[in-house]
């Protein structure tokens, strides 16, 4: 399971990265052209983590679990931090 850090009270996520060169700035895992919208929209439409693992097989599962709890924060209105 992904290890997710907390600095202060907010939550940081490793394996997210925001980058303009890639997807437009979208929050993207770990740099690669997958971004958290597409992770989310993939479990949303009824994928499940072992096919969207087969779906990229460079993805991991930590990288889809972190996808996932950076939209639930997101989604709550929380801080994020992003790794430097």
């Amino acid at each position: 399971m992904s290890e997710l850090r907390y600095h202060n009270d907010v939550q940081q996520f490793d394996r997210i990265t925001m980058d303009p060169e890639v997807m437009g700035g979208k929050p993207c895992i770990r740099g690669m052209r997958v971004t958290v919208g597409m992770i989310v929209g993939a479990m949303a439409a009824g994928r499940t983590i072992e096919q969207l693992l087969a779906d990229f097989p460079y993805v991991e599962e930590a990288d889809i679990l972190e996808a996932l709890a950076f939209a639930a924060r997101l989604a709550q209105g929380h801080e994020i931090r992003l790794a430097s």
